[in-house]
């Protein structure tokens, strides 16, 4: 099952089962999938999003969370901070399995490899490919170091 039929179907259980927590997020995911919809429509993108796509948009989603959480904690507002954690889990619940440190760090050779970099300016290229192959289960924030570092040393 596709990942919109996925959050389709999640969005009618939580609707079933009254639960408008759960029911709100998961409306957030959907009008976010939804945007980005009508923008692709408006750059001549017939059929919309794809996975991929909507993986970011999900991993874009819980970046903006935890840093809300984080400014909510940091202000004493620990009512809030337990919502956008709340939220979180919700999101988490459609992205794929976290890569270990070790997966990372293998997966990064791999994409070396694969390349053929061996220089700094062969970054962009690295990162291109960790990017199509872990969509969502890799921070790219923290792989570019490593690649840096892979390709530095």
């Amino acid at each position: 099952m596709d990942l919109r039929a996925r959050i389709s179907a999640a969005t009618k259980q939580a609707m079933k089962d009254r639960d408008a927590p759960r029911l709100s997020t998961l409306r957030l995911i959907g009008a976010a999938i939804k945007d980005r919809d009508i923008a692709a429509r408006g750059d001549g993108n017939e059929t919309g999003v794809g996975d991929a796509e909507v993986l970011g948009i999900l991993e874009k989603m819980v970046k903006q969370r935890r840093e809300s959480a984080r400014t909510y904690e940091e202000g004493g507002r620990l009512d809030l901070a337990g919502q956008e954690e709340a939220e979180i889990a919700v999101i988490e619940e459609f992205l794929p399995r976290r890569l270990t440190e070790s997966e990372v760090d293998a997966a990064v050779d791999e994409a070396v490899r694969e390349v053929g970099a061996e220089s700094i300016r062969d970054m962009g290229r690295v990162m291109g490919v960790l990017k199509s192959r872990y969509a969502g289960q890799m921070d790219f924030g923290e792989a570019g170091p490593k690649v840096k570092a892979r390709l530095a040393g």
